[in-house]
């Protein structure tokens, strides 16, 4: 992505402050879909399909900077306006407020890092519970930390996930509040060799029964593979392939519900992307970062 700097020189609002820096980058998509899940509009709770084009394009200032001890410190503001798609998720997401918002407000230094983000911050055990408003992640020798807190009086407002690696493994563990009481995942990952590696994963969902998945994955000359089953009798099968700045992606699950996606880079920034799945929802856009 292209940035471009306006300030380098120093603006200096205290004599305990540095330089601090200002950079712009913009960004643009439009294309047509169809049978996209309208997450706008909903009967009996049930998401209703809509077809049309999208289009929107936005700015977003990212201002960093650091104190004369040590401390740096960032924060952003977005202008965002059009219509937009979640090709992830195939689903219309509407229009955009066209509105500034303000983005994430944080502040790094040897007690590690502080971020500020009025319910923009993700649950660190499932991002469809509660967004935080302020978190705080550290490192304790090999081990790092991350607390995460929102501060209405949701029962999943507090959440926390703590990691660790050696020796090609990976532990990660994560848990948040919940009205039924503490959800918590652990996560064992192991990287055989540069091109395979296998993933263990129990969760505890509070209230409900566990579920151990095991995933196991592979990719060798663009080519990837990815396997997992989980003892509540789901199963994913997911195939890539990339060459250059072209690539392929084929999904399929035990309900026999599949996607395809295809992104190719065009160049100076654009990007095209295609997708389509078994409700036969589609997307085909183009999008450009500046």
């Amino acid at each position: 992505m292209k940035k471009l700097l306006i300030a380098t020189t120093a603006l200096v609002a205290t004599a305990g402050m540095a330089a601090a820096d200002i950079t712009i980058t913009g960004h643009a998509a439009a294309g047509i879909h169809s049978g996209l899940d309208d997450v706008t509009t909903t009967t009996n709770t049930t998401d209703v399909a809509a077809d049309g084009i999208y289009s929107n394009a936005g700015v977003d200032f990212t201002m960093t900077g650091a104190t004369d001890n040590g401390i740096s410190f960032s924060a952003s503001v977005n202008i965002d306006a059009g219509t937009e798609i979640d090709s992830g998720d195939f689903e219309f997401d509407g229009a955009d407020g066209g509105t500034a918002g303000l983005g994430a407000v944080s502040m790094t230094g040897s007690f590690g890092t502080l971020t500020f983000d009025n319910g923009g911050i993700d649950n660190l055990y499932n991002g469809d519970f509660t967004s935080a408003d302020v978190s705080y992640s550290t490192t304790v020798g090999a081990v790092s930390l991350s607390v995460a807190h929102d501060t209405s009086t949701a029962a999943d407002a507090n959440s926390m996930s703590a990691g660790y690696a050696a020796s090609g493994m990976t532990f990660t563990l994560a848990a948040s509040e919940a009205a039924a009481g503490t959800s918590s995942s652990l996560t064992v990952a192991y990287a055989l060799n540069d091109t395979v590696s296998v993933t263990g994963k129990t969760d505890q969902v509070a209230g409900a029964e566990s579920v151990q998945t095991i995933t196991a994955s592979t990719t060798l000359n663009g080519v990837s593979v990815a396997v997992s089953s989980a003892n509540n009798s789901t199963w994913d099968v997911d195939l890539g392939y990339t060459a250059g700045g072209f690539a392929l992606t084929y999904g399929v699950d035990e309900t026999d519900g599949w996607t395809a996606t295809a992104t190719a880079a065009l160049g100076g920034g654009a990007t095209f992307a295609a997708g389509v799945d078994n409700n036969d929802s589609t997307y085909a856009g183009v999008s450009f970062a500046f």
